[in-house]
């Protein structure tokens, strides 16, 4: 059995915060492998599916970000997992918009989420980390977190989110490449073989011929309009 972990902070007010997009991911896994519906469980939400051939348990905390691992800590002891049974979803300032890295054990860079999980379970469960980019400054970084997700941002989101469903029956059956894959795919899909090729660097590089210049017309030849007698007075002049 594995736990699948979305972090983010509950009610209507957040739920369109960048913090949330841990939230959005195991909703987006249960929406679209047909999960139970969620229930009030471990002072978070639960709800439970197959994918693959691995049961697998959907968890949001409801505790806020920063007692995270207290509800994760409750449902592993109740079914009796391991941290390396845990996989969580987080926002990642250290990853651009759009990119996603999923990474084994390791520290917690300062998430809250994170650090409330190494306090609970340790630090040797999974993490897939999404990138939402850094506003620049660590003064605005709360603000940045607990903010929205712009509409310029929906495409690369919900491309996210979908390969992430893609990839959730690879991911709980361990094969992480082939969840990173999947996500990439709905990233960075394979050009149409219709669409053009750009020139090569070298071709680019290389000056275009100069057209060959055409050859002056030839001037038409001026009328004579002397009279015989006239020429051959000119002609002995």
């Amino acid at each position: 059995m594995k736990l699948f972990v979305g972090l983010g902070n509950p009610g209507n007010k957040y739920a369109g915060n960048r913090h949330n997009i841990g939230f959005m991911a195991v909703d987006r896994i249960a929406k679209d492998h047909g999960f139970a519906p969620w229930k009030g469980k471990f002072q978070g939400a639960l709800t439970e599916g197959r994918l693959g051939t691995e049961k697998v348990l959907l968890l949001k905390p409801e505790t806020f970000m920063n007692l995270s691992g207290q509800s994760v800590g409750e449902a592993m002891r109740f079914y009796k997992l391991e941290a390396e049974d845990v996989v969580v979803f987080h926002d990642e300032l250290d990853l651009a918009p759009g990119k996603l890295k999923y990474k084994k054990g390791g520290g917690h860079a300062g998430h809250n989420g994170l650090r409330s999980m190494h306090q609970h379970i340790g630090e040797t469960y999974g993490r897939v980390r999404m990138g939402i980019g850094h506003p620049g400054r660590k003064d605005l970084v709360s603000h940045y977190v607990l903010h929205d997700f712009h509409k310029m941002d929906q495409e690369w989101l919900e491309d996210m989110l979908r390969g992430i469903s893609d990839g959730a029956k690879h991911l709980a059956e361990g094969d992480t490449a082939k969840f990173s894959n999947a996500v990439a795919l709905r990233l960075n899909p394979p050009r149409s073989s219709t669409s053009k090729p750009k020139p090569d660097a070298q071709q680019q590089k290389q000056p275009k011929a100069k057209p060959t210049p055409k050859p002056a017309p030839k001037p038409e030849p001026i009328e004579d309009t002397r009279s015989p007698l006239q020429r051959l007075m000119d002609k002995f002049s």
